[in-house]
């Protein structure tokens, strides 16, 4: 995804610096060519050698530098590149940036540039959390800087808080989705269920389904590529939260319902990717029933509540997508849900395809508009490549 796109890396001075080189390289396998810009103090963690040989080009550690090699200097350099990523991300760079100053060739690279630049923090916890930092943090973002939140766990230091580096695998993402991907999402705000729901029998068992959430984690990641604000609600996974999400854990149909109605008035576009279970028990048993107590058991189910359909009644002139997982009369069954929960749009699946549906990474399916039409047949993908697809039909909807 990065094939042809021009990339500078920035590092500056702290001890996450020897991370930049696992970065440099992982964007060169993605097919960016990168220049990396050294600040002195960077120097004294890794050395340049390391940068140049990775990259294949000279590393700039000078603003006065006489490499006759190095023909780009801060203007022609700023000119060249596609993105700017400093990684790791000192107090000091931010602070510096936030207030205009440029006496370095990474800050004067900086601000002669006039496309997207990201900063993936690395820093002591208190650093992190000093009002002076977070101010300056605000301030670029207003001005369109973007940042990638570190993580919390042990720190150079000895400590444990905020300020370790993003895992390196999320910041290449976050190049590549901006690199990669039209802000058509921006302005507006989607909401998204995933996952299955859990409806307890007793304290240790519930009635469940094999739903992973990866189709509904895959639609947050790319309409968040995209641009969009973007709420999650979500059933039990083992899937990573995703960053900049504001992701909301739920069990039972009842939590997700609650959930959804209170985040519903903002949103634009609701996608209801999650398997909702359509039964739970009427009672359930405090504690753990035991299998010495009954030779046979009989559990007795009611209806929980419809998400969907009473998403429908009040949708107003929001956008409602739902999904219909079927293993038999899989248009007619679509259609059906379609029309009774009034959605603009369905994505109709064939559980019993192989390879594909729940627990898979890839998926088949069709797409079906309001009119009842099936307009759009998905052959075998990835499930990101599928949500790609299906946001780009949604944005069709008027």
């Amino acid at each position: 995804m990065l094939k042809g796109k021009k990339i500078i890396l920035g590092v500056t001075g702290s001890i996450a610096a020897y991370k930049a080189a696992e970065i440099l390289s992982l964007l060169k396998k993605k097919g960016a060519d990168v220049f990396v810009i050294m600040t002195e103090s960077a120097t004294k963690f890794v050395q340049p050698l390391t940068f140049s040989t990775l990259s294949g080009h000279p590393v700039i550690t000078n603003l006065f530098s006489s490499n006759d090699k190095i023909e780009v200097k801060h203007i022609s350099l700023s000119k060249w590149a596609d993105l700017i990523l400093v990684a790791p991300a000192t107090a000091n760079i931010v602070g510096k940036i936030a207030n205009g100053i440029a006496d370095d060739m990474l800050t004067t690279t900086i601000m002669a540039f006039k496309s997207k630049v990201i900063f993936a923090p690395a820093m002591n916890k208190n650093m992190i959390s000093n009002p002076i930092y977070q101010e300056n943090v605000k301030k670029l973002a207003v001005l369109g800087y973007e940042f990638i939140d570190s993580e919390y766990g042990p720190l150079a230091c000895g400590e444990v808080g905020e300020g370790r580096l993003a895992d390196i695998e999320e910041i290449v993402a976050k190049v590549e989705n901006t690199l990669y991907f039209k802000k058509d999402y921006k302005n507006k705000t989607v909401l998204i269920t995933a996952s299955c729901t859990r409806e307890p029998i007793d304290d240790v068992r519930f009635i469940s389904n094999y739903s992973t959430g990866k189709m509904g984690f895959a639609l947050a990641k790319i309409a968040q590529a995209r641009g969009a604000k973007v709420i999650l609600i979500t059933g039990p996974t083992s899937l990573s939260a995703i960053s900049g999400i504001n992701t909301i854990s739920v069990n039972t149909a009842e939590e997700m319902k609650s959930e959804v109605f209170k985040y519903f008035e903002e949103a634009d576009i609701v996608i209801s990717a999650a398997a909702v279970a359509d039964f739970r028990p009427k009672e359930k048993v405090s504690g753990k029933i035991k299998k010495e107590e009954t030779e046979k058991m009989t559990i007795e189910l009611e209806r929980n509540p419809d998400i969907l359909f009473e998403l429908g009644k009040k949708k107003g002139d929001k956008i409602l997508v739902g999904f219909a997982a079927e293993t038999e009369n899989l248009i007619q069954n679509a259609c059906k849900k379609l029309r009774e929960k009034k959605l603009d749009m369905i994505i109709a699946n064939d559980l019993s395809a192989k390879d594909a549906g729940f627990g898979s990474d890839k998926n088949i399916a069709k797409i079906i508009n309001k009119e009842g039409i099936v307009y759009k047949e998905l052959p075998l993908m990835p499930k990101t490549e599928m949500a790609e697809k299906i946001l780009d039909e949604i944005l069709k909807i008027k």
